[in-house]
Parts: structure tokens; sequence; C-alpha cells
């Protein structure tokens, strides 16, 4: 198995890897397909990474087997949110329809206390949250991928690992996307790091330019033979605490070996027919698209036209009321009793969304009060995987930030999440994302951080359609939930529904962002009439989905337009 593993990813390293996305004329208009397998499908950020997962299935593997092959070499070629020191979501559906969600989100230390980000008149001090050690959160990747394995694997957990291992360790060629992003935050690594990390260097980086992570080659190969103990407990262990510590954080041995990934009962759903099962809280990501296509399924959305302005109005109205329950009663369920079941409920939502008119917006502070400034730049990373036998699973992953909070574990190789901000320092505060939260989300030993990340399977007549998912923070809600109406509303290919111009809108701050140069003028121009102010971002979204086609062909839609997301598939 290690040998063919290695000659794959030899091959991919010459960037041999999927066939492009395909037009095809008809009737005169032209219809954009994904990457098209006949038995199985892998949509990563990164085409090594789908490579691998590839080969996991051709190799006897299920979609869970390269899940987690996937998730450890995610962790190598694509540090800026690929993760063991992060966490994440996943939603399974097995071929026999049975579904499951697994919380691997990370959790506050036992010695955090809610006003730790705070000074002493009560503000919130700017950066403390975001930037160095004591904006770490207990990593929960490894942990989870290890109860993936329990519950759903197929092959030994030492060859699932081994790709990341060979990669680490032989070296791999960085594409124009991560040279960039690796020259964007010199400055910061040098700013938390005393010591000389693989990333850093005084020239720029380059594309195709080999990539080594020697120490994480160590610690992978740690994992790989000690189990998850060989991550929360011993050398690796002792490495993250100590250098955790140095610069003031609070991980201790103790939270890392108490820490421990939980099996949730996910969101079930429907739209139009279709079967919607998606992540619980801490996610807020199943709530508030399940309330947002309860809200959509009272109007013709797919009768308006495609980003119509009619349409970008209506789905806006229902977004700033979803953000704002979001911000009022979601958080961890084991510390905080959220009203899921109120939320979820048809007829809150008809009174939630009674008060939409279709010709004007309704200003977010007259939903409720707040003040919210501009949101920053995001990094998370989604990745889809259907197998032979019709198994499925969705799996969104993070370090919050881009390479987290820029710490890089010495010795160990691997970066830190920057999870802490995901919890409100103070209430009607927002964070980096411009997220504000209530009580519900303060900090509090133990607990784990509320999220955005909106992994989701969808049904058709009790048989498989979608697997969807995305990066983007505060973004990844309403992407996803466009993308699922694009398929659904608007008939639109896997490909086209990734490919499509995004918008966002999050209660706080009042503001459509939309993607520049991929709007009509003209529509913009119906929306500010509306009352609506307009923001231009560079994109939103980086979608990496699987569609079945009635005749059980996969069609792969990775957001090649915003990233190097690939999907690969046989």
């Amino acid at each position: 198995m290690k040998l063919l593993l290695t000659v794959s990813i030899s091959i991919l390293l010459i960037f041999g890897c999927s066939k492009p996305p395909q037009n095809i004329s008809n009737n005169s208009t032209e219809t954009v397909l994904g990457t098209i397998g006949d038995s199985a499908m892998v949509a990563s950020a990164h085409p090594i990474a789908s490579q691998v997962g590839a080969d996991i299935m051709k190799n006897g593997g299920n979609a869970f087997d390269a899940a987690i092959a996937v998730q450890f070499a995610l962790a190598v070629v694509y540090p800026v949110a690929g993760n063991i020191g992060g966490g994440g979501f996943a939603v399974i559906r097995e071929s026999n329809g049975n579904v499951a969600s697994l919380d691997f989100r990370e959790k506050a230390p036992k010695s955090a206390s809610k006003d730790m980000y705070l000074d002493s008149e009560g503000n919130v001090i700017k950066g403390k949250s975001t930037i160095g050690r004591l904006a770490c959160g207990v990593p929960g990747s490894v942990d989870g991928m290890f109860e993936l394995h329990k519950k759903y694997g197929s092959m030994p957990m030492d060859q699932l690992i081994q790709p990341a291992i060979i990669l680490a360790d032989g070296g791999f060629p960085l594409t124009q996307n991560e040279a960039s992003n690796l020259n964007r935050f010199q400055e910061e690594f040098k700013m938390q790091n005393n010591w000389d990390l693989p990333t850093m260097r005084e020239s720029p980086w380059k594309e195709g330019e080999t990539m080594f992570y020697k120490d994480l080659a160590v610690t992978l190969a740690i994992i790989r033979d000690f189990g998850k103990e060989g991550f929360y407990e011993g050398i690796v262990a002792d490495q993250i605490v100590k250098d955790v510590q140095s610069g003031g954080g609070l991980i201790t041995m103790d939270d890392l070996a108490t820490y421990e990934s939980k099996w949730r009962e996910p969101l079930v759903g429907n739209y139009r027919n279709h079967k919607i099962i998606s992540m619980p809280p801490p996610s807020s990501g199943g709530i508030a698209l399940l309330q947002l296509l309860q809200g959509t399924e009272d109007y013709p959305i797919g009768t308006w036209g495609h980003n119509s302005a009619k349409a970008i109005h209506t789905m806006t109205e229902l977004e700033r009321r979803v953000y704002a329950d979001r911000a009022t009663y979601l958080g961890d369920p084991d510390f905080y009793d959220v009203p899921q079941e109120m939320l979820l409920s048809e007829s809150y939502n008809e009174e939630r969304f009674l008060d939409i008119s279709a010709k004007s917006k309704t200003p977010s502070s007259e939903i409720k009060e707040g003040n919210v400034e501009m949101i920053e730049s995001v990094e998370t990373t989604h990745f889809s995987v259907v197998d032979v036998d019709g198994n499925s699973i969705a799996i969104t992953t993070t370090l919050n930030g881009y390479f987290g909070n820029k710490v890089m574990v010495k010795g160990a190789g691997f970066f830190l999440n920057n999870e802490m901000d995901d919890f409100s320092a103070k209430p009607g505060v927002p964070n980096q994302f411009g997220l504000v939260g209530a009580e519900a989300n303060a900090v509090a030993p133990e607990k784990r951080m509320l999220s955005s990340m909106t992994p989701t399977i969808v049904e058709k007549d009790g048989e498989l359609l979608m697997v969807v998912g995305t990066p983007g923070g505060s973004t990844i809600i309403t992407s996803v939930y466009q993308t699922i109406l694009n398929v659904i509303d608007h008939e639109m290919t896997m490909q086209e529904a990734v490919n499509a111009e995004k918008f966002h809108h999050q209660w706080l701050p009042d503001l459509i962002l939309i993607e520049e140069n991929r709007f009509a003028e003209n529509v913009v121009d119906d929306l500010t009439s509306m009352g609506h102010v307009i923001d231009v971002r560079k994109q939103l979204g980086k979608m990496d989905c699987i569609l079945v086609h009635p005749d059980g062909t996969l069609e792969g839609g990775s957001d090649y337009t915003r990233g190097d997301n690939t999907s690969i598939g046989f």
C-alpha cells in the first residue's frame, strides 16, 4: 500500500491531476460540468490531497478512510487551513441512509475565563484573541480522525496517515496561491516564533518550489505509531504545552489528555422535497441553513432568476433575521440550552419572516441593536467524499484565521489555531469576522466555541444527491445556502453552482457583500434603490462539492476559479 501511494503521489507532483471541467453546448447555451466519475469522487482545496483520497479508495478504502487521509494530507500541503492543530465538524451519510455528525471542535482550556480578553475597564483588547498563544483552543482534529476511524474506518490507520508523512518528509511543489500565502504572512511568522520555521525565508516563495516539513513528518509518524495518544500525550503534547505556555497561553497536559470529540445527532430538514442533513450546535451552520431554506420555500426564487435584484433582496432579508438569531441564541449545547426546536419550527420562522417587504430593506438596527466593524478575511477548508458504495462525508475543518494564530509548535512543525476568537470575548462586540455573540457564546472552561461551518448532505427521494461545504468564516452559511439553491431552484450543474457569483449579508454590519466584477450594474442599482448598502469583496466561498446525476455518475464541483480546489474521481 505504501508503495502504491508513493508512486501515485509522485505522479501528481508533476501536476497530472483530474480532467478539467467540461463545456457542453446545449441549444446555444453552454453547460459547464465539473469532474465526472463513475464510481467515487473527492473534492478538496488542494490537488495533492484530493489525489491522496482517490488513491485510498482505489486501493479498497471507503469514503471515511479517504476523508481521514485527506485531512492529514491537507495538514501538510495546505497549512493555511488544513491542520492537526485545529478542529472541525463532519456530517456523514452511509450508503444505507443512516446519518451521523461528529463534533471535533476545539475547546477552551480549563483555566480559560469569561473576561480573559478584556482590559481592566472591561474593553476587548484588540488582537489578544486572534494572534499568539493565548488565542489557541485545545485542538480536536487528531481525536476526531481517530473517532471517525473507530466507527467507520476499514483500512488500518497507519496506511491513512502514511501519505501525509511521505509528503511532509519528501516534499511537494507549492502552488502559486500557497506561495503567495506564505509570502503574505512572513512578518507574522517572525513575530510569533523565535525559531526558523520552514515557512520563513528572506527571498519570496515561488510556484513550483519544493516545500518540506521535516518536523511535521516526525509528528505524523508518532501519531501513526502511537495513535491519538501520540498527539495528546507524550513528546508532542509536551512540545505543544511548552510552546503555548512560553507565550502566555493556557493549554496544559491535562487539557490535551482529556480532550474528546463528540458524536451528535445531525439536523434534518426539508426543502422542496429534498432532505437536508447538516451540523447541529456548536455549529450555527445547520440551524441557520434550515431557517434560510424554510423562509425561501415561500418564494419562487427559480422563476425570479439567478441573482436577480428581487432574489438577492429577499434572500438578504432572510439572512439578516437568521444571523440576528444566531447572535442571540446559539452556543455550545453542553453549556447553554439552545432553543433549537423553536428556531426550526415553521410557526416561529413564519412569524420571523412575516415583515419582509418586497420593495425595501429592513434596517438591521430595527431587528436588533448593535454596531459592528467591517468583516476581515478568513480561511477554513472543506472537503467532500463519495465512495463506490455510496457512502458520503462532508468535513469542514479550520485553524480559524490564515495559519491560525501564526504559531508553529517548535519541534512539532504544525500551526496552532486561533479559535478562541470565535467565542464572544464580550457580548455585543464583534469577532474578527464581524460576528456578534451573546452570553450563549461567552468563554467558559472546556466549552466549544460557536462556529459557522456548515458541512451538509442533501438527499432526493431517499437517495444521495449532494455533498456540499465551503470555507469562509461567517460567509460559509450563505455560500452553502446559495449553492443548494443554484442546483435545486436554478437547475445548475455542480460546477456551475460552485462557480456562480456569491453575495452575503450577516445582519451586522448592515451591508450586502458582493464579489467584484461579477454582478450586473443594473442589479446593484436596483438593490441600492431599495436601501441596501453594497460593498465589494474579492471573493466569497471556495466550494468543494459533489452531485449525483440521475444516471448515477458523480460530478465533482471544486472552485478552481477562486483557489486550487480540485475534484478527482474514477
